[in-house]
């Protein structure tokens, strides 16, 4: 593995665009309600934000094309209605909620402004920044990511080398499930296909290198990446722990992370705070309007034109959206993550694997098995749990919101099995 300054700008790039608002305020209340089973809901939360998206980089590495590839085995129609659902839940949730984050941790506290002026001025400078693409790798890997990671990693290192009361006991009865299951909230595995295909062009607008060179500097940057996310992780997650007996059971997932900043760096740790979540965020907002616009301008020729009419029109859902506090925005997006979440995940998967095992008729079969066994966990999620309660019962795993998992695997392998017999004849 070569490992250059190339390889570490892009990296540190990638790794702050993965890492937004719910990547800093989601693994210390789930280390907080952990407590002493905090080690399980790390290795949960692990799988899902940051095994998966790592996954979802090294497919972007082998495939080397847009987010359309990732479904082009199913049909082209599935992989485009998946794409337009993708980009439209990422510029409609995550990304207004980094400017929601920003607006209630960085910007209320000190000036007591309006969401409306924080996510106005904000979007504009997203605006800035995905209107001048070509630069958005340097930027972000040589400037904004290194003073994100330095911050935080002081949070962390100064909590777990501080005295702390004894921990509370977990109040979950799966840690693993419940960790995985709030590492949807991160959408890391969607901003994998996300941002992946950010990277890939930004690479090609910097300069051309064969596809052999490309794949390992993607795949080595995702290393980099996957590294310093796994060390915020489970940092962020015990620190949530250590302190559990330090606040109220009822404290809001903001407020929890404002609590150990002052904690472990005092009364300056708010300053500190806001530097890390203006850029942690920003850096996600970025990201994510970038890859939706790139993928709307492929889809329009290479329209220059729609790239920019996306941007605006991203920034501006962005303003609206933005409006709606934190708490509000991960309730609303529970849904849509119960259904796109199950088939990103299996769409990940089938494309990292060996093209033996990958045939059509193995993407197809998988990718509807997994749609069909998701609408129940959808439904479940909108308010129809009583109707559906009777078929999670009967389903593996149906009572953790994993009624997909055991189905898609057991599919995976009878459609394997079902072509090697067949190809003997």
């Amino acid at each position: 593995m070569r490992f250059n300054k190339e390889t570490f700008i892009t990296g540190f790039a990638l790794f702050s665009m993965f890492f937004g608002a719910g990547n800093l305020i989601l693994p210390p209340n789930l280390g907080f309600k952990g407590g002493d089973m905090w080690f399980w809901v790390t290795i949960g939360f692990i799988i899902s934000a940051v095994v998966l998206p790592l996954l979802g980089i090294f497919a972007h590495a082998r495939l080397q094309g847009t987010m359309l590839d990732f479904g082009k085995k199913v049909s082209p129609t599935f992989s485009l209605i998946y794409c337009l659902i993708v980009y439209a839940i990422s510029i409609s949730l995550p990304s207004p909620r980094t400017a929601s984050v920003t607006h209630e941790m960085a910007i209320q506290p000190f000036f007591g402004t309006s969401s409306l002026l924080t996510s106005s001025i904000y979007f504009v400078i997203v605006l800035f920044f995905v209107l001048n693409r070509s630069k958005i790798l340097n930027i972000l890997g040589k400037f904004l990511t290194p003073i994100i990671f330095v911050v935080i990693l002081s949070i962390i290192l100064i909590g777990v080398f501080s005295t702390h009361s004894p921990m509370n006991i977990s109040v979950f009865e799966t840690p693993v499930i419940e960790g995985l299951l709030e590492g949807y909230q991160t959408f890391d595995a969607i901003g994998a296909v996300v941002v992946g295909g950010v990277i890939i062009i930004s690479l090609q607008l910097n300069g051309k290198k064969s596809f052999e060179e490309n794949r390992l500097l993607i795949r080595n940057s995702g290393l980099i990446a996957g590294i310093g996310l796994f060390i915020v992780y489970a940092g962020l997650i015990y620190n949530g722990a250590l302190f559990n007996n330090d606040f109220e059971q009822g404290i809001s997932r903001t407020e929890l992370l404002s609590g150990l900043s002052i904690k472990t760096l005092g009364n300056i740790g708010s300053t500190f705070l806001s530097v890390l979540v203006s850029l942690a965020c920003f850096t996600t907002a970025v990201g994510i309007v970038t890859g939706t616009a790139d993928f709307i301008k492929g889809v329009f020729k290479e329209s220059q034109l729609a790239y920019i009419i996306t941007s605006v029109v991203g920034c501006i859902l962005g303003v609206v959206m933005g409006q709606l506090d934190v708490h509000d925005i991960i309730i609303v997006a529970i849904p849509a993550l119960m259904f796109i979440y199950p088939i990103t995940i299996v769409l990940i998967l089938l494309n990292v694997l060996p093209d033996r095992f990958t045939s059509v008729i193995v993407f197809r079969s998988v990718v509807i098995i997994t749609m069909v066994f998701s609408l129940p966990d959808f439904l479940a999620s909108i308010g129809f749990k009583e109707q559906v309660q009777n078929v999670l019962e009967m389903i593996p795993l149906g009572n953790y919101s994993l009624a997909w998992l055991l189905p898609a695997m057991f599919c995976f392998v009878l459609s394997n099995v079902f072509i090697k017999l067949t190809s003997k004849k």
